[in-house]
């Protein structure tokens, strides 16, 4: 069915103030609501839910310029457009046509797409029928950097051949939910079909690679394939860490989370019946989400080395108030405690039976789960004499995410330490391993080889977390910027119910929050126009959504 005209319930005339956001119901259409905003005194109808997972953008963040941000995890849509400006969201918002007369309102648009709020990018080409681009990139890693790459190279009219080369089996996939709600099922996780990447001329190829040319500009794989590419943009991501220790690498039933494979793996080890000794190592945000996603009918313990979870990024206060929350599910913890061991069960030698502490504490375990981190995933290039890797393995780049000394090679997500410029960053060199901030740099790359000569847009790391309540995050607090050195709280942090603002000197380096929302989003909105309050202000009570953006 074609465009029709909907009437919108209740509303007598378009009399929306400049800044506000209106979710009006569609007369006709079952569940149909449209979001009605004036941005910079321009009226649109948009799609009302956030593309990414639902979220009401009536209770988002909108700016003067028109740049409207989901509440929940930081999707950036363009007010006018329905366009996305940032991560997560990969498909847009689709847009009405606004008609006033009689005393009503009416919009026009099809009834699917004013209920599913979702309006796909312009993704189909037929490669090598235009001729505006010559060439082909090449993209090694199939995961949240590589989609925001294509889809972005595609969106803004790069018309020559893509090729995908990842080894991980699959499609690229919701990667986020393999920690947090322990799906393995691929289909499910997939963001995009086979023929999807067909419509838009993006060869996708399942293959390791093994080395890089980059004085022939070739990509060789294990199998013998050979790709040659004109710009080339490395997304391989990052490794599981394990720990190498007495037992970890002999011992069946211990497993590290990266990838859905990971996935399956421990959920056939826990089985239908679960009733398992579980034993996550690392208290950081993978093994207390894991944590929490295996705690119901399984014995779960943590073993960290920090004094409360999380303490390193979110400090004392609140990492102190998430492990009393876990308590409160039968989580049990094991604090400032180092592993010395994995001993082998009993009534099968070659599994693990139990994880010995160097103070001597024995926990048994029907299996161990690794959350100690990831480096970057690199390999294939530490061989090369070409390419030169940073001590950590991963690859330094500009702000457009091309590699030092290199004209078109670029590095992005896990892989990448790049000049951070959010609040405190000054340009100094960093590495994020955020789903948004790869999906983010791989649009930021297809926007240089698109426009070389774009300046390179300041997106705010932001990443989110289950644990047991939803987490939001933003800016950049690590050690590589400067870190931060005191906390500024409002709420109740007990209660899940809370903000707080990590800052170093007087400045606000990053935020988290719980219940709170948009509170976040509405910090990374200020941190990005360079309006974020200082730490003084916010000492004294200042609201961040008290902040008028649409001034």
């Amino acid at each position: 069915m074609g465009a029709q005209e909907y009437k919108l319930k209740g509303l007598t005339s378009l009399s929306i103030s400049p800044g506000s956001k209106q979710e009006i119901e569609v007369e006709g259409i079952e569940d149909g609501k449209v979001l009605l905003v004036n941005a910079g005194g321009n009226i649109q109808a948009l799609g009302s839910k956030c593309t990414h997972y639902g979220a009401p953008l009536v209770k988002g963040v909108l700016t003067s310029n028109g740049r409207l941000t989901c509440p929940w995890h930081g999707a950036c849509f363009n007010a006018r457009t329905g366009d996305i400006e940032s991560a997560p969201a990969l498909d847009a918002l689709p847009t009405f046509k606004l008609t006033e007369r009689d005393g009503a309102v009416y919009i026009t648009g099809e009834e699917a797409a004013i209920k599913s709020s979702h309006r796909k990018p312009n993704f189909t080409c037929n490669a090598g029928a235009t001729t505006k681009f010559e060439g082909n990139v090449v993209i090694i890693g199939g995961g949240s950097g590589a989609m925001g790459a294509v889809e972005a190279l595609r969106e803004k009219g790069y018309d020559a051949g893509i090729t995908i080369i990842s080894n991980e089996g699959y499609l690229p996939i919701d990667r986020p939910k393999l920690s947090k709600a322990l799906i393995a099922d691929t289909g499910k996780l997939a963001w995009r079909e086979k023929s999807w990447f067909d419509a838009g001329s993006v060869s996708w190829v399942d293959g390791e690679v093994n080395n890089v040319d980059f004085s022939s500009r070739k990509v060789s794989t294990k199998s013998g394939g050979s790709f040659t590419y004109s710009k080339l943009i490395l997304a391989t991501g990052g490794t599981a860490r394990v720990l190498p220790l007495q037992g970890f690498k002999v011992l069946g039933n211990i497993f590290t989370l990266r990838n859905a494979h990971d996935v399956k793996k421990i959920n056939d080890a826990i089985g239908e019946n679960k009733g398992k000794k579980i034993v996550i190592i690392g208290s950081s945000f993978i093994g207390m989400e894991v944590a929490n996603a295996t705690s119901q009918d399984n014995t779960v313990t943590v073993v960290g080395m920090e004094k409360v979870p999380l303490d390193r990024i979110l400090g004392e206060q609140v990492g102190a108030a998430v492990q009393k929350t876990y308590e409160s599910k039968g989580v049990k913890f094991q604090m400032n405690a180092s592993v010395d061991r994995a001993e082998p069960s009993g009534s099968d030698p070659s599994n693990v039976g139990a994880v010995y502490l160097k103070d001597g504490t024995k926990i048994e375990a029907d299996l161990v789960i690794l959350g100690v981190g990831v480096a970057p995933a690199t390999e294939y290039l530490r061989e090369n004499s070409v390419i030169r890797l940073e001590d950590d393995g991963s690859l330094k780049t500009d702000e457009n995410f091309l590699i030092q000394g290199f004209k078109d090679v670029y590095a992005i997500g896990d892989i990448a330490t790049y000049p951070y410029n959010g609040p405190g960053g000054d340009g100094k060199l960093t590495r994020i391993e955020h789903w948004n901030v790869a999906q983010n740099a791989g649009r930021a790359a297809a926007q240089h080889i698109v426009n070389p000569a774009s300046p390179a847009s300041l997106f705010i790391p932001v990443f989110w977390s289950a644990l047991g309540s939803q987490l939001r995050y933003c800016g950049n607090a690590s050690p590589s910027v400067g870190g931060w050195d005191d906390l500024v709280l409002h709420g109740d942090v007990e209660q899940g119910k809370f903000i707080a603002y990590y800052t170093r000197g007087d400045t606000v380096v990053a935020a988290a929050s719980m219940g709170m929302d948009p509170a976040v989003m509405q910090s990374a909105e200020l941190m990005r126009l360079g309006k974020m309050p200082s730490k003084s202000m916010l000492e004294a009570g200042y609201d961040v959504l008290s902040v008028n953006l649409s001034d």
